[in-house]
This record gives structure tokens, sequence and C-alpha cells, in this order.
């Protein structure tokens, strides 16, 4: 994994993304992953009221929002990384906290369609496959749907990227480290998470 999200990744990624001015960040991300083109996005608030509450072991994921595709479909998507203990109830548990924190806003909207995008530094699944959707049915509502990034099972061929997506994964991996200086030139966004991850380590202190 890229060395600068070491220590606690969920929540160093949490206090930089969960700001109105990083969203664009945000969106490129989930448009790259989701491969859906997005029209609005919106933070939601759980995450920022609910984090100074939360014991240090409860990550409660990286960003929580609410997204209106071109299409005019609305969904709401939540992304965490996972650590390798019980990766599969990690996954659950985290989609059924962003699904059901939607009754939580107050500002009148209606339920939508949950979708969370988990990142894993680790072989989990048995595909070889590095991204893979799992949809589970469900009788009372849409199928659940997760997607898991496992970031060991990329394997770039050569140092450029072929896409915006294998530029996010080489970064999200630290690997190969020459690859990372033309993909900061490139993509604008990675070089935006970049800056801010820089200025978040040389100003954070022990607590």
């Amino acid at each position: 994994m890229n060395r600068k999200f070491v220590s606690k990744s969920n929540r160093v990624l949490r206090k930089i993304l969960n700001s109105k001015d990083n969203l664009d960040i945000l969106q490129d991300f989930i448009e790259v992953f989701l491969n859906k083109e997005i029209k609005e996005i919106q933070l939601n608030p759980y995450l920022q009221e609910r984090a100074k509450n939360l014991p240090s072991e409860e990550n409660f994921g990286i960003a929580d929002v609410r997204i209106k595709l071109k299409t005019e479909e609305e969904l709401n998507v939540g992304i965490q990384f996972i650590d390798g203990f019980y990766a599969q109830n990690k996954m659950l548990l985290y989609y059924a906290q962003i699904h059901s924190n939607q009754l939580n806003y107050n500002d009148n909207r209606t339920p939508c369609k949950t979708v969370t995008i988990n990142l894993l530094d680790f072989n989990y699944l048995k595909t070889e496959n590095y991204y893979s959707k799992i949809a589970i049915p469900s009788k009372n509502e849409n199928q659940i749907e997760l997607y898991a990034i496992e970031l060991q099972k990329f394997n770039p061929n050569g140092i450029k990227p072929k896409n915006k997506q294998e530029a996010w994964m080489i970064y999200l991996r630290g690997e190969p480290e020459n690859a990372i200086p033309n993909i900061l030139k490139e993509f604008n966004k990675i070089r935006k998470l970049d800056n801010l991850l820089k200025k978040y380590w040389e100003s954070e202190t022990m607590e």
C-alpha cells in the first residue's frame, strides 16, 4: 500500500476527503471504480458527526456520499479500507451502517440504493481479478452491492498506466514507485490527493 496511507488509513483519508473542497477527488474515484458518470455529489453528514464520539478502533470508513448520476439515478456510496481481520463481516457491517445511516439525515430525502467500495491490501477472494462486484439478493430491498478492490492482485504492465483506473491502482498500491511521478503529472485529482496527504503528514503531531 502507498506509504502515505500508513497508520489508520480510513482515519487519515477521512480527515482529508470529508470536505466540500475535495468532493472532486471522491467523484473522480467513484466514477472510475463504479464506471458511472456523476451529475451531483454531496457529503452525507454521518461520518463527521459521529467520528468524534467513536472509539479509535472503529474507523467507519473514508467517505459516505450521496450521488446523482447523469441518468438521474441516485446512489448512496461508502468507501473504506479493510485490514485482514474479519473482512467479510466488516464489508457487510459497513454496508449496513452506510445504508441505514440514510434514516438519520433529516433532509426529507427518499432512501436510495447503497453501494460500498472496499479497498483491501491483501488477497481475499478466490478470483484472480483485482476488481470484484459482489451482489447479494435481498427480499426486502434492492440487492446488496459491494465492490472489492484487492491491491495486491493488481499487476501493472510496465510503468505507464493504460487508463485512469490503472493510475489510481498504482497510486493506491504505491508500486511501481517509478510510475508515480508521471501519474501525478498526468492525473490532476490524484495529484491533488497526493498534495493533501503531504500537507497532512507535514503537520501531523503525535496524539
